[in-house]
């Protein structure tokens, strides 16, 4: 006998899957992509030294089984975060996405708390457990505390991200009162994946200070962003080591590859390739506000603190990606796939170099009504 409610169930993990949508070239037509704007990764790309040593140990590391463990890949990580850790404190994942989705296999039961709009795959992870989402608007762009909270209430999970996907804003204040007022049977997921590309120290804004004081705290990282590793996938998160043993209990083995392994511990000793990013950050976004608010009527860009900014805009925002695309190769993000911006009215732009940064002002203006 056929089971009628096979075909169904198939249907809802298809749709499911299809929740998130994301930027890159491969959003699109790849082949129309010149220079992508929609993915938000250090503007220097990888560091030289990385390329360098992968190069020099390919053979060797692609015909090795890689450590299941990351045991040198964590002790590099506690040695580069500073915070007497130890490496039962970090879990490396196949980048951040992965961390998210075992985090809420481990956690997520019954209900959870999303501000909106934010990073999507929380939603899809939760969405996966079968959770109730109670999605918390954003008031002008930035979290609404005591909404959060209030809803927090017998949940079994909230996600956080500091700095927001993808309004770029830190709310670290914000999220400090959320972590004392949420009851420590409710797990928080706090994504600093962007921390490390803000305009100054980072140091202040950071949350990982609390993560000996708040058993229910699990901290997010990727080395995707600030080292400029995207097709490589390194991400970690940081947590008491009971919360550490109860996430690692849901990893493949071998999750993450040997040439990540590497390309991760090479990086963290190359702090001088993120330093350089940062001050490019910094500079090319304050030009980019100003070019876009000099020379455009029709494109409004929104206050920043990080490597990305929304830009409002005046009409659809697929139909300025695609205009934007098609007419010079530069892709830009439409947000109208994030949950409470349904109604197309932003873009987002990655800050790269500032021969890049021109060809998309150039782009916009020539669009621009």
């Amino acid at each position: 006998m056929i089971d009628s409610n096979a075909g169904k169930g198939n249907d809802q993990k298809i749709a499911i899957a299809n929740a998130c949508s994301h930027g890159g070239v491969h959003s699109v037509n790849p082949n129309l992509v010149k220079i992508d704007f929609s993915s938000n990764v250090n503007p220097l790309g990888i560091s030289k030294k990385v390329i360098h040593s992968l190069q020099k140990k390919a053979g060797l590391i692609s015909s090795t089984y890689p450590d299941p463990e990351c045991k040198d890949l964590r002790k590099k990580l506690c040695d580069y975060l500073g915070k007497d850790l130890d490496p039962e404190w970090i879990t490396v994942g196949n980048g951040a996405t992965e961390i998210i989705h075992n985090f809420a296999r481990t956690f997520v039961r019954n209900k959870v708390v999303i501000p909106a709009p934010t990073f999507c795959e929380y939603e899809l992870a939760s969405k996966r457990m079968g959770a109730n989402i109670l999605f918390a608007p954003l008031k002008d762009l930035t979290l609404d505390t005591k909404d959060i909270i209030e809803k927090a209430k017998n949940s079994d999970a909230v996600f956080l991200c500091n700095p927001n996907n993808p309004t770029g804003l830190l709310s670290t204040r914000s999220i400090k009162k959320i972590i004392e007022r949420i009851d420590s049977s409710t797990k928080i997921l706090i994504d600093e994946c962007f921390i490390e590309l803000v305009d100054d120290d980072n140091a202040q804004y950071a949350i990982i200070d609390k993560i000996k004081e708040f058993d229910n705290l699990v901290i997010l990282r990727s080395l995707t962003k600030s080292f400029g590793l995207a097709g490589l996938r390194v991400g970690y998160s940081i947590c008491n080591p009971r919360l550490a043993r109860q996430l690692s209990a849901n990893k493949i083995p071998w999750n993450v590859n040997g040439m990540a392994q590497i390309a991760g511990i090479v990086a963290l000793q190359d702090l001088m390739h993120l330093r350089k990013a940062r001050e490019i950050i910094k500079k090319e976004r304050r030009c980019m506000h100003g070019d876009i608010k000099r020379k455009m009527n029709s494109f409004i860009p929104c206050q920043s603190d990080v490597n990305y900014f929304l830009i409002h805009l005046k009409e659809n925002s697929v139909r300025v990606r695609d205009s934007i695309l098609i007419k010079s190769g530069i892709l830009v993000r439409d947000c109208s796939t994030f949950t409470g911006m349904e109604k197309a009215e932003y873009i987002r732009v990655a800050v790269k170099t500032h021969k890049e940064n021109l060809l998309l002002i150039e782009a916009m203006e020539s669009i621009d009504r």
